[in-house]
């Protein structure tokens, strides 16, 4: 049964509450004004209450919904893992008063993993969306300026390789075969274990790449070609103990095994899939010379990574997800978005000024943004929608005219303002962990970057309601 807050305090909360007064961060006291609101906590109740048929109403009392959206928000804080979380809250009474732990026991990783699966990414938006207009109401920000960048969040991958990919597929798959194996006994196919000789493959293709010359090539190619061989064999039996799963020759008598059967059966068929478009692209890549492939694949087990260059000397390649920021003052995200394919940074502007006008009510009078963002039409639009001062350059203009105009004082003080943008993507990098995503799925990773916004937002408000309220 869930409930919205704790119902009653202990005296160990109390001697808690007194001893940490003097040891709270600056931002706290204020961030736990923004936490006790009433459509926040509802948020996160409406989404754990929606767990099971009858959590709201059933079963043994479980942690209330503040207690859940404060331990969430305080790992995005601080960027630790549900271990970390767990240790730090029951060894530092500052973050038992912050997240109303208290006296009781400090919840375990993996009930916190779960919780965090529960607040899903649509209930994550619409806590974001009310700190915003907390934030709105308390004066941090009046939407007079905005301004937005893209970032690349990276994915939980291994650097993608061709025979590293493919390695990763007969791993999986054999080890699924397995576990099969395991339930039904000998019924049917027998499993030929080929990952030892597939793992030799590997290895022999890592050496012969870091090598130069046309006789390591032709290694190389072969390598390939063996790899290829042994992948298609593996891909076949598993496709056999598919078969043989669904037509009833390998199946359990006991009937929770069964359904456990039945679920690895789709595991291995959406596997065969994933490593059968690897092979189609690596035998493109190797024999054919064909570096575009149609629907490439990056890993297996984030099949909807993207390959985006954003020109980093640095970095010139990332493997991740298309992320844009929004801020207006005080340093105040007030959009996010993570998308599914890669859109171009001009197509995102004017529908960044209409979600400004949504979210504050109002049009900006001054629109900052990179070189990315620029076109006529963009600039013109903005305008059209009331927007006074577009503070966007165009790099590549002739026009004398128009290099005047980026040159008066206005532009350039947009564009020194601008600048914050990259500041903010370095932070929420460093400080909240969106250099790489550790949840898994598209949902992971739109839970992940709204955590970390929220987490950042909170920081910001409670730092500038403490200087707002100091004397």
């Amino acid at each position: 049964m869930i409930e919205m807050r704790r119902a009653q305090l202990s005296f160990g909360d109390g001697l808690i509450s007194e001893e940490v007064d003097d040891l709270r961060e600056a931002w706290m006291k204020h961030a736990d004004e923004v936490l006790k609101d009433e459509p926040i906590v509802t948020a996160v109740y409406e989404a754990l209450a929606k767990r099971h048929p009858m959590s709201a109403s059933r079963g043994r009392l479980g942690r209330p919904a503040e207690v859940v959206l404060r331990l969430l928000i305080l790992k995005h804080v601080r960027n630790w893992s549900y271990a970390v979380l767990e240790r730090e809250g029951r060894a530092n009474l500052v973050y038992r008063d912050f997240t109303r732990v208290g006296a009781a026991k400090m919840p375990d990783a993996k009930t916190m993993g779960r919780w965090g699966v529960a607040v899903g990414p649509e209930v994550i938006k619409q806590i974001h969306q009310r700190m915003v207009r907390i934030a709105q109401e308390n004066r941090l920000t009046e939407g007079r300026r905005m301004r937005v960048d893209t970032t690349v969040v990276e994915t939980n991958i291994h650097y993608p390789t061709d025979s590293s990919l493919l390695g990763d597929g007969v791993r999986v798959l054999i080890r699924t075969m397995k576990n099969i194996t395991k339930m039904v006994g000998e019924a049917g196919a027998r499993l030929c274990d080929r990952s030892r000789s597939v793992k030799l493959r590997v290895l022999d293709i890592a050496r012969a790449a870091r090598a130069k010359g046309k006789p390591q090539q032709e290694r190389l190619k072969r390598a390939y070609g063996q790899l290829l061989n042994s992948t298609s064999r593996v891909v076949g039996q598993a496709k056999r103990f598919s078969k043989e799963i669904a037509a009833g020759v390998k199946r359990s008598r006991n009937v929770v095994q069964q359904l456990a059967l039945e679920g690895l059966r789709e595991k291995l068929d959406g596997m065969v899939a994933l490593v059968r478009q690897v092979m189609k692209q690596t035998r493109a890549r190797i024999f054919r010379g064909e570096t575009r492939f149609e629907g490439k694949l990056v890993s297996l087990f984030e099949p909807s990574t993207e390959v985006i260059r954003k020109g980093k000397a640095g970095k010139p390649t990332e493997f991740g997800k298309m992320v844009k920021l929004q801020e207006a003052e005080n340093q105040i995200v007030i959009d996010y978005e993570v998308y599914d394919q890669r859109p171009s940074d001009a197509d995102l502007l004017i529908a960044a000024v209409e979600t400004h006008q949504a979210m504050l009510g109002r049009t900006p009078h001054l629109l900052a943004a990179d070189a990315a963002f620029y076109s006529a039409k963009n600039e013109a639009a903005a305008k059209t929608m009331g927007v006074k001062r577009v503070s966007i350059p165009n790099r590549s203009t002739k026009s004398a005219e128009r290099k005047r105009e980026q040159k008066k004082r206005w532009f350039r003080d947009g564009q020194k303002w601008r600048t914050g943008c990259e500041g903010r993507i370095s932070v929420v990098k460093r400080r909240h962990g969106l250099n790489r995503c550790r949840y898994k799925g598209d949902a992971g990773m739109k839970r992940w970057v709204g955590l970390g916004v929220i987490a950042d937002n909170l920081l910001n408000i409670g730092r500038a309601m403490d200087k707002q309220s100091a004397p």
